[in-house]
């Protein structure tokens, strides 16, 4: 295929996933060589932040021939660092909140790429003991107006996500740009997981989490892979020998979900999109990056599809649909009660179903799922909010309505 003229640049190189550690970064320069702009940032920085897709119980991790299955191998974080290392003179950290489900566990046990920080002497932030900022997303929010964030990462002068290639249940695909949620600050002064990780929320706050990271630099670790799921430890793996890299981190998820055999175009109801919205499409119609192949300068020594990939589908669409309208109706409940609600919960976590609070709770830590506690009414959505008579965060209650309006049509 031939060059484009364009703002973004993303590059597809071919790898084998036996190949040695030399043979991996040389594949990983070709595909980084021709990112200008991501080399012009990169080299003006004196702090860059990485956030790599590696946070997991070890126990849990899934292995095929030496490689995480579900998170990043070895030899693309050593290959990476191999390049930062060599073409600029920033102080480099990584850094990450993480996903394990038993928070107390130390850092050396769930942290899987720590040997490799310490073979190049990259210090590793713990985003669950620094310091919580809210960040302000520039040029104002989709889904919320600021988000609450470890300091450091949010300060470093460029950033950098290196993430695996997979499916994901819930939101359809899990690249570049979903792998910042990894850095979402949890309580006791960040919000719970099930915050933002929450139908019609969790889109436009992925395109959010995008504007406020920006990455400067994104790969994506395509030797080999994850479909259906992501962490699911039943399907076979998918070795695409391949990886990804670009200059926006949209353009980059769009390049890599065509070459999974997805449609970057396509949106909720469309595989691989069953549960929610496509982020990277609700980020390109608010003029964040682009889901349109023919408006990027990309080249690919692969063809798609690179593997079969799909998004396992947990519930009919029926219930989808009727949880996707529920959960609007309660957010806009919510938004035209909040004088009484914020008199009666003020401080508090909040679950509405029915225009009623089902549960209430300092923490917003509730130790069932949503699937039990909404009852007799399981295709009844149940909205979590804070209720903040301030409304700091600024919730863009549109978003319901918009959604709301979109439902009839699907």
């Amino acid at each position: 295929m031939a060059e484009v003229k364009s703002d973004y640049t993303v590059r597809a190189v071919h790898c084998e996933y036996s190949a040695s550690d030399d043979e991996v970064y040389a594949a990983l320069k070709r595909a980084t060589d021709p990112l200008d702009k991501t080399w012009e940032r990169l080299r003006k920085a004196k702090s860059i932040g990485i956030k790599f897709n590696q946070d997991w119980e070890p126990e849990t991790i899934v292995y095929h021939k030496g490689h995480r299955q579900q998170l990043v191998s070895d030899v693309v974080a050593r290959a990476t660092l191999r390049l930062l290392r060599e073409r600029t003179s920033a102080h480099i950290f990584a850094t990450d909140v993480g996903v394990s489900g038993k928070p107390d566990r130390p850092r050396s046990e769930i942290t899987s790429i720590l040997p490799v920080l310490k073979e190049f002497d990259v210090p590793f932030v713990d985003g669950r003991e620094d310091e919580v900022v809210w960040h302000k997303v520039p040029g104002g929010g989709l889904m919320f107006d600021e988000y609450p964030l470890p300091r450091a990462s949010v300060e470093a002068d460029e950033f950098i996500s290196v993430q695996k290639l997979k499916n994901h249940a819930f939101m359809g695909i899990t690249l570049c740009m979903k792998n910042l949620f990894g850095l979402m600050s949890i309580p006791p002064n960040g919000r719970t997981r099930a915050y933002y990780h929450h139908l019609v929320r969790m889109p436009y706050m992925l395109a959010d989490l995008g504007r406020i990271y920006n990455p400067a630099l994104n790969i994506i670790d395509g030797l080999v892979c994850q479909a259906a799921e992501e962490w699911g430890t039943g399907e076979e793996p998918r070795v695409c020998n391949t990886m990804v890299a670009g200059d926006q981190v949209v353009a980059t998820d769009a390049v890599s979900a065509y070459l999974m055999g997805h449609d970057p175009q396509s949106d909720w109801g469309t595989e691989p999109f069953h549960r929610d919205r496509n982020a990277l499409l609700c980020a390109a119609e608010h003029g964040f990056g682009t889901v349109k192949l023919d408006e990027i300068n990309w080249l690919s020594e692969v063809e798609s599809p690179v593997g079969r990939f799909f998004s396992r589908v947990t519930d009919s669409r029926q219930t989808v649909y009727s949880w996707r309208k529920t959960t609007a109706e309660q957010g806009l409940y919510y938004r035209d009660h909040m004088k009484e609600l914020t008199s009666q919960y003020a401080g508090q976590y909040i679950l509405l179903q029915m225009n009623e609070v089902k549960w209430h709770d300092v923490t917003g830590i509730f130790w069932f799922s949503r699937r039990v506690l909404s009852g007799e009414h399981p295709d009844q959505a149940m909205w979590l909010k804070y209720v903040d008579p301030e409304e700091k965060e600024g919730e863009h209650f549109e978003v319901y309505e918009k959604t709301l309006a979109t439902i009839p049509a699907a």
